[in-house]
């Protein structure tokens, strides 16, 4: 059976009826499906033979599109140059190519090795810009860049951000901009970057993401892709894993010294009586008087707490990491005021404690013997914080205390504890013993420092 108009005068215009019903034979189907792989994986080239399986209605009707016998291989397969079933085809009636009449049957071409030229140099192009953007912005010398661009790369952030990668990147770059105004950021040593944590607290999340995000008040929120740019960068820059939970993404934001939100994050007080008589400090000495826990917020700071001192010139204050400490406080009733961080400071926190060591108010911290509480006590320490019952004899007390058999029990140490400048030796015995200590192995001795009312 040889094809409608095979070697009939060709003519323009839509595939005529008859040759589109011969080509459209069920038996030619696994021809073109295979042609059709084909094409779509060399780039349209039309070139080159197949061995295709074909029934025996299929063979005949390739027979007649060619016009020529063709001959089946041992194989099975009969041999098709791709060239000539083109050829075929444009000078058949329906006068188009092998491309045409692909196309015309079942849909257009995808030329998948266009799309992946297309594709690579697309993600080309984003890269150089993003590097780009970072040399505008006076950061692609910081040491922490490259670590940070090769973290990127492996574990795929721009390739699942998809349309939104270049919004993404334009934004953290921004948001990057604007905090190493605040902080070295820029430095291609991060060792000046590091000792300066928590950076100071001066923005609010929302706040930061409407100024660096196009007035987008919720650019920054979790899962947006310029909000894990944003922290992935900062824990590269600080030396910290890339946070994995809500809480630690948190935690990173207070470090860099942007409030996630102005209610959520407290500072935890107990016993504390502001001088004065303003409407905020009655308020704190009447809840002190009442033997209550007061939690206050970012936003409590900004409208009152703030504004006001919150103890004397040379007074004392103490502070500690866990909230289990100010509660075993309240309920031992304890005559001296506490401030309790709950771990990494919140932005709030932090304000407070600067604020005090600012005045000239003695800020006293204790917090775990573990590589995370000897972090956090060291950057308060150099922030004008003074250590309490944070040296090496208290960490060899409370280890002993903790394994006593009805002591707390140690935990992880979290990794190696790194300098420890207001007791050298303190490093060196945490790292030699391998293990952490909670504070509230202690807590017989910090009670007493607080002057219990027991």
């Amino acid at each position: 059976m040889s094809a409608p108009g095979a070697t009939g005068t060709a003519s323009a215009g839509p595939m005529p009826a008859r040759l589109r019903a011969y080509l459209a034979n069920e038996h030619l189907a696994p021809l073109w499906a295979a042609v059709r792989t084909r094409l779509e994986g060399n780039g349209l080239n039309v070139a080159g033979t197949m061995d295709i399986v074909l029934d025996p209605g299929g063979l005949e009707a390739l027979s007649g599109l060619l016009a020529a016998p063709v001959h089946v291989r041992p194989t099975g397969a009969v041999r098709v140059s791709l060239a000539g079933l083109d050829d075929a085809l444009r000078a058949s009636i329906g006068a188009r190519g092998l491309l045409a009449v692909l196309g015309e049957l079942s849909g257009p071409l995808n030329d998948r090795q266009a799309r992946r030229t297309r594709a690579a140099a697309a993600v080309t192009d984003l890269w150089a810009g993003f590097e780009a953007q970072l040399t505008d912005a006076g950061l692609a010398g910081a040491g922490w860049v490259r670590p940070w661009l090769a973290g990127l790369r492996r574990n795929g952030v721009l390739t699942r951000a998809g349309n939104g990668a270049q919004e993404g990147i334009t934004r953290a770059v921004s948001v990057l901009a604007v905090l190493a105004a605040t902080q070295p950021l820029a430095d291609a040593d991060p060792g000046a970057l590091r000792a300066g944590l928590p950076a100071p607290a001066i923005f609010e999340l929302g706040e930061l993401a409407a100024r660096c995000c196009a007035q987008d008040a919720h650019g920054l929120d979790d899962g947006e892709p310029a909000a894990s740019l944003v922290l992935r960068a900062l824990a590269a820059a600080y030396g910290m894993d890339a946070p994995g939970t809500a809480t630690a993404r948190r935690d990173l934001w207070g470090t860099a010294g942007v409030a996630p939100d102005a209610v959520s994050g407290t500072v935890l007080v107990w016993g504390l009586r502001p001088p004065g008589t303003g409407a905020w400090a009655t308020m704190m000495g009447d809840r002190a008087d009442l033997g209550l826990v007061t939690h206050i917020t970012l936003q409590e700071w900004r409208a009152a707490a703030g504004t006001v001192p919150w103890a004397e010139p040379g007074a004392v204050v103490h502070a500690c990491e866990n909230p289990q400490v100010l509660q075993a406080a309240a309920r031992a009733g304890a005559k001296r005021p506490l401030v309790c961080t709950s771990g990494n400071p919140a932005t709030v926190a932090q304000l407070a404690i600067d604020a005090m060591v600012g005045a000239g108010v003695q800020v006293a911290y204790h917090g775990d013997f573990d590589v995370a509480g000897v972090q956090i006590a060291g950057r308060l320490f150099a922030r004008g914080v003074q250590p309490w019952r944070f040296a090496c004899a208290d960490y060899s007390g409370a280890l002993a205390v903790a394994e006593a058999p009805a002591g707390h029990g140690t935990l992880e140490l979290g990794g190696q504890v790194g300098p420890t400048p207001w007791d050298p030796a303190l490093a060196r015995a945490m790292n030699t013993a391998g293990v952490g200590v909670h504070e509230e192995a202690l807590l017989e001795t910090l009670l007493g420092d607080l002057g219990d009312g027991r």
